[in-house]
């Protein structure tokens, strides 16, 4: 512990926990020297925490009987960090924070105010991580975040005003759901300007609101996976198509999502991507541990024949 507020509530929780403790059992424990604790225990009580102290050889510091501290109240945008690192200590695989994360989510609603509340379990309804995905993050705004995870849940449409490399447009969207991947949050759903599902990143949404109107949302839908297969089959230079010879759960285990979309076939495994780097594309497909024919374009061909041989004149070398 570094910092005097930080110290200073350390004193404070390790009084509530033990009842009464010495003061050098505590300044030990806290990590400061006598006089330093005496400052700390003057600051508890300029806040309003009654502490008694005892001098003498067994002396020390209680807390006054029946003092109680007042419930833990949340801000919004504590309430929300509290609510996204729980559904990603969740989806870390570690064992036990499953139920530990949803033992401390009850807990912390027990003490939030009813807004608070719904907009915790909006956030745990409907957002999704791809936690290997993780990437740098990008700036977001967190009241946008928290009205389309509540939109999504209560099924209310939004209007939003959504910045892209084409300048600014509005539109209505039904908001399905909310993921984070590659260090950017999406939201994803009906986009009534274009008629269609789309997925929106929230760091380019400029302002979004709550309309008078509901949706439905299809039963199934996976947010995460949309989004992964949306971002993997995006146009670009070169429409790409590869046969693995390998069954769809080897291909998975080798192949990122985002490199393409898998399709099982009779022949093996598809692989459908778009690529403007060719030469980037030959490199990951020379990592497979299996073996693939490359049914389109011509050009993947040569690419992948300039990496064999690259990589011949670097293992003689």
């Amino acid at each position: 512990m570094t910092l005097p507020t930080t110290r200073v509530l350390a004193v404070l929780e390790l009084l509530q926990a033990h009842g009464r403790m010495s003061g050098p059992e505590l300044a030990r424990r806290v990590g400061v020297d006598g006089r330093t604790l005496r400052r700390q225990i003057a600051t508890l009580e300029a806040m309003g925490v009654p502490v008694t102290a005892e001098r003498g050889r067994y002396g020390g510091y209680a807390l006054v009987p029946g003092f109680r501290l007042p419930p833990m109240v949340f801000s919004n945008d504590e309430a929300l960090a509290l609510s996204v690192g729980l559904l990603a200590a969740r989806g870390l695989g570690l064992a036990g924070a499953a139920p530990a994360s949803a033992s401390a989510q009850a807990k912390l609603e027990r003490v939030m105010p009813e807004a608070l509340r719904r907009q915790a379990r909006a956030i745990d309804e409907s957002v999704a991580l791809d936690i290997a995905g993780a990437g740098a993050g990008s700036g977001v705004d967190s009241a946008a975040l928290g009205v389309l995870s509540q939109a999504a849940r209560s099924r209310q449409r939004v209007h939003l005003r959504y910045r892209a490399a084409g300048g600014a447009s509005e539109r209505d969207f039904d908001p399905w759901g909310l993921a984070w991947r590659g260090g950017h949050w999406y939201a994803v759903g009906h986009c009534h300007l274009r008629g269609g599902v789309r997925s929106f990143r929230l760091d380019r949404i400029e302002h979004v609101h709550g309309v008078p109107a509901s949706f439905g949302r299809p039963h199934g839908f996976d947010i995460l996976a949309h989004l992964v297969a949306s971002m993997a089959t995006l146009p670009r230079a070169h429409a790409i198509e590869v046969l693995l010879h390998a069954d769809l759960a080897t291909a998975r285990r080798g192949i990122f999502a985002t490199l393409g979309v898998l399709e099982p076939s009779g022949e093996g495994t598809r692989l459908r991507a778009q690529a403007d780097d060719l030469d980037w594309f030959a490199r990951e497909l020379s990592r497979l541990p299996f073996d693939f024919e490359v049914r389109r374009p011509a050009q993947l061909r040569y690419a992948l024949q300039a990496q064999a041989a690259r990589l011949q004149r670097l293992a003689s070398a």
